[in-house]
This record gives structure tokens, C-alpha cells and sequence, in this order.
């Protein structure tokens, strides 16, 4: 079966939907003006919305007429980045230093355009909870949703995401047996040390050189201590230190990143960073502090709800349409603590070409319209047959 007809003839209305997404961004925990949209979508389709589910997030209850007690969740992420437009179309955004750069607009659009076939059809038997979910982009919107629980006032068995790809041809989705994209901790170092005159480093504990060493020591935690297929990062990006040429500063601040696949991969490079950190330090007569910041899990797909999105994307899109051997990517994901809950899979739907420079999370991105009836296809799909 193609991309539903239906769905197809409210392309326009979706393409509405998404621009105005688009024009009025909202960043993390804020998406006020962006729940009432959805809630007054969600009510104008006959489904009822329950609202401030992680804050600011929104869930949908939609029952089908068919017999059956299933239940499945669908999640779509609202929140827009704290980054300027260089767009130039009419539905830029209308606020200051706020973008929908990573494609959100069109998530929710898919997913309200999902909801609206579904409420008119009703093909299926049980409960879809159609999830809003505010705060991706680092706040963990997603694990707010399950602490205040998502999963206990709304009993579905299985949970179900989606992000739209650029890079990857439209017709297309990215299906991942396992992980799908990484943990992403962070690190703090500090280097304590004995500052003075510059000219005199003999009466002084450097702590620049030392962290020199410590900088060099962590790159061996992936070569030395990760399997060699597994993926991992370990990334020092901020260095703060020093106030003048000519002193020598009694400490110096590392920050960084670690991104791994495997839990037992991210519990090797946090005890490594500690260990390198202290054991150079103490070897030069230094003492080093460190703060180590577990963030979002990494996210992983079960198996069998990855073969299952396997096919209902193949009943959309066409029997050459899942693209199984892309590697995982190294970015993060809050769906993963959703996932930690319940099975089920998240897809990368491809969004075509967007032109150089214009990938996610830059300042001339914007979603591919062209894809919305696509997505929602998926979604309308997977409830139908899930729920049969």
C-alpha cells in the first residue's frame, strides 16, 4: 500500500501547520504558544489532549472502532534551538535567536496529520497515544515525561519515534537493529595547581602542562580500552586558564564530551577520564578534581519493533525502501529514556537533498514539506496494522 490518498489531499494542510510551527518557535520547556496549537488541533479532530505531561508537553488519547485492547505510543519533539536564521522565505522565524533547525516543525506535522486521518478512519482496534513531547535539545524533555509518568497514566505497550534525515533520498528510511545514536556525557577537569611569575616556574605547580599530558592520556581511552567496532568519543572542547603572559595560573578547566553506543562502553571512559585525570596530576605533585555528567542514554531500537518498522515503511514506501547498513550516529537522543522504558523503534526518514550547507542544526536549514505525507503515512501505517 502507497502513501495514503488522504493523507495525500491534506498535504496543504500540514505544509500550514508546519510553516507556522516554522515561523514561531519556542525553545525547551517554553513551548506554550506551541501546546495550545496542538491541543486546539487535537481537539478540532474529536481527540482528547491532555496537557502539561513533562511540563509543557502534550498527549493525545484516540481510541479506534474496531475490537481489541492494544495500546501504542507515537512521539513527535517540539522544541525549537537557541540559534539566529539566515532563511530568507516568509516563513522565517518570527523570534529572535530561536529556529526550528533540526526539523521538530515538521515532526509535530506529521504526527497531527497522523492524528487527523485516524480520528476520521478509526481502523484499527484500541488505544494510540499521539506524545508531544517538549525539550529534546538537551533538557531531557523526554525523561521529565517519564518521571511524571507518561508511561503509568498512559499504559501503552509499545513507543514509537521518528526524525527526519537530510543526506538520505526521500523514499527512503534508516532502520537500526540496536543502537541508533549515542550516549552523550560530559566532563569537567580541574587541575589544581600552585601558581606565580612566569619567570620562575621552579617555586610554582604548573597545572598547564599537566594538562597538556591529561588532553593527550584521554585520547588513548577509544584506541586502548574500546573494542574496535564499537564507536566512541572523547572530545575536550573548552580549555580555561590564565589571566596574564607572564603568570603562571594556579589552576586550569577542561570540559568535554564522551559519546558511546554501549553502556558498558560509556562505564569504561568515565572510570578512564577519572583515572588519567588523577593518576598525571599526582605524578607531578597536582591534585585534579572531576565532575563527570551522565546525559542523555544512548538510544536503542528492539529488535522485533525494528523489524516491524521495517515493514510498515516497505508498505508505504516500497519493498527497496529500508536502508539497514547506515551506521549509528555519534548525536544524541531523549527518545532513548522512552525506549529505556518500553520497546520499540525510531526511524530516520530521509529528507533528500537540502543543499550544502543547509544540514540540521544550521542556520539555513528547513524541513522538507515534500516528506510530510510520507511521515504521516508511516505513523497512520503502523497504528492500523499494529492495532489490527
Amino acid at each position: 500500500m502507497p502513501i495514503i490518498n488522504s493523507i495525500s489531499n491534506i498535504k496543504k494542510e500540514m505544509q500550514e501547520w508546519r510553516r507556522y510551527l516554522h515561523e514561531n518557535p519556542e525553545l525547551g520547556f517554553e513551548e506554550y504558544n506551541t501546546s495550545k496549537f496542538i491541543v486546539k488541533k487535537l481537539n478540532e479532530f474529536g481527540i482528547k489532549a491532555f496537557q502539561n505531561i513533562g511540563k509543557t508537553g502534550v498527549v493525545g488519547v484516540l481510541k479506534g472502532s474496531k475490537k481489541g485492547d492494544g495500546s501504542i505510543g507515537l512521539r513527535a519533539d517540539m522544541d525549537a534551538l537557541e540559534m539566529p536564521e539566515e532563511n530568507n522565505f516568509e516563513h522565517k522565524s518570527k523570534s529572535k535567536d530561536k529556529m526550528h533547525a533540526c526539523g521538530h516543525d515538521g515532526h509535530m506535522a506529521m504526527l497531527l496529520g497522523a492524528a487527523k486521518y485516524l480520528s476520521e478512519t478509526k481502523n484499527f482496534g484500541g488505544t494510540v497515544y499521539f506524545i508531544f513531547q517538549p525539550a529534546e535539545e538537551g533538557l531531557g524533555g523526554g525523561k521529565v515525561m517519564v518521571e511524571e509518568g507518561l508511561f503509568q497514566e498512559f499504559p501503552m505497550q509499545t513507543v514509537w519515534g521518528m526524525h527526519n534525515w537530510p543526506g538520505l533520498d526521500v523514499g527512503k528510511a534508516a532502520i537500526h537493529f540496536g543502537p541508533v545514536m549515542a550516549s552523550a556525557d560530559t566532563f569537567k577537569i580541574t587541575i589544581i595547581g600552585k601558581g606565580g611569575h612566569a619567570a620562575i616556574p621552579h617555586l610554582t605547580h604548573d597545572p598547564v602542562p599537566v594538562s597538556a599530558s591529561i588532553i593527550s592520556g584521554l585520547q588513548t581511552l577509544v584506541s586502548r580500552n574500546i573494542n574496535p567496532v564499537n564507536s566512541a568519543v572523547v572530545s575536550v572542547t573548552m580549555i580555561r586558564a590564565g589571566t596574564a603572559s607572564n603568570v603562571i595560573p594556579d589552576e586550569v578547566e577542561m570540559r568535554g564530551t564522551c559519546r558511546t553506543l554501549h553502556q558498558q562502553d560509556r562505564e569504561k571512559l568515565e572510570n578512564g577520564i577519572k583515572n588519567i585525570s588523577k593518576s598525571i596530576a599526582q605524578a607531578s605533585g597536582l591534585d585534579a578534581e572531576i565532575d563527570y555528567f551522565q546525559g542523555y542514554p544512548s538510544t536503542e531500537n528492539t529488535i522485533k519493533e525494528a523489524n516491524e518498522a521495517c515493514e510498515i515503511v516497505e508498505d508505504v514506501m516500497g519493498v527497496n525502501a529500508v536502508e539497514k547498513n547506515i551506521p549509528p550516529s555519534m548525536a544524541s537522543e531523549d527518545f532513548s529514556y522512552m525506549l529505556k522504558e518500553k520497546p520499540g523503534a525510531y526511524i530516520w526518514l530521509g529528507a533528500g537533498n537540502p543543499g550544502e550547507g543547509k544540514m540540521l542544526h544550521n542556520s539555513c536549514y528547513d524541513f522538507n514539506d515534500e516528506i510530510l505525507p510520507i511521515g504521516a503515512s508511516y505513523w497512520s501505517r503502523l497504528v492500523e496494522i499494529k492495532l489490527s
